[in-house]
């Protein structure tokens, strides 16, 4: 058999190890249930996180776009798409909020990753969690036109300031939630990935609105910054990373860089 034969009997199996893996980003990352028959792979699952927030930004806004036909405000709409968001993804994102910001709460740093495991979420979990969406809300509502792509783009920012935190900082339990994605993480392919959906994203924005050619590229240069400055942040605080962490900085993400698009829009 000659190499251009293997190749091709090869081939198929790769794109088919692919679509089981991100099959498996859906199961994990969303409440959006598959058919059971279906083969799963949860090999690899973070470098889908980008599309799994842009295709779930592409259904918020399009229900967005239905509810503004049918005549419902802009703060109602707003507040109702970001709770129906937390509802497809289970509030999974938001309990890292909570447990991250209780753990940093304590002054003493060696204790913070053991306040963090407990799954009693305390007083500033409760603040961090409130703040979050309110920035969301507040800022989503400021928006008034190109609100589609804003929530696609901002949910794929989120995960994306996932992915660069994976692959660039040690994870501090390897026995936690999040380690099999440390452990799985190729570098940069899977961080590539992730930034090339973002930047075709920004560029049809660009073909769709040419006159305001400065909002994709200011908002993809913020989404860079922003994803790149929480996880800094975070790692400066405990000094690596965990599964609470990672779900903390797609919160965050999201809800800076809508606020920082409200200055653009």
């Amino acid at each position: 058999m000659s190499v251009y034969q293997t190749y091709y009997l090869l081939l198929p199996t790769y794109y088919l190890l692919k679509v089981r893996s991100l099959f498996g980003a859906f199961i994990f990352y969303t409440c959006i249930p598959l058919p059971q028959n279906w083969d799963i792979d949860y090999t690899r699952i973070a470098r889908w996180a980008p599309l799994i927030g842009i295709l779930l930004g592409g259904g918020l806004g399009l229900l967005d776009l239905a509810l503004q036909q049918l005549g419902m405000p802009i703060l109602t709409r707003s507040t109702l798409i970001i709770a129906l968001g937390i509802a497809l993804t289970g509030g999974l994102h938001l309990d890292g909020v909570a447990d991250t910001a209780d753990g940093l709460a304590v002054q003493e740093p060696k204790k913070r990753l053991q306040v963090m495991q407990d799954s009693v979420t305390g007083a500033f979990g409760v603040m961090a969690i409130a703040i979050v969406l309110l920035l969301k809300i507040a800022a989503l509502s400021e928006l008034n036109s190109s609100r589609l792509l804003c929530l696609m783009l901002a949910l794929g920012w989120g995960r994306w300031a996932q992915v660069l935190a994976i692959a660039l900082y040690p994870y501090l339990k390897p026995q936690g939630k999040g380690a099999f994605h440390k452990q799985a993480m190729q570098t940069p392919q899977d961080v590539l990935l992730g930034l090339f959906f973002l930047l075709s994203l920004a560029g049809f924005w660009l073909y769709w609105d040419v006159t305001r050619w400065w909002l994709p590229l200011t908002g993809t240069i913020g989404g860079i910054a922003i994803a790149g400055l929480t996880g800094v942040w975070l790692q400066k605080q405990l000094g690596g990373q965990t599964g609470d962490t990672y779900g903390a900085i797609v919160e965050w993400t999201e809800a800076l860089w809508l606020c920082f698009l409200t200055m653009m829009l």
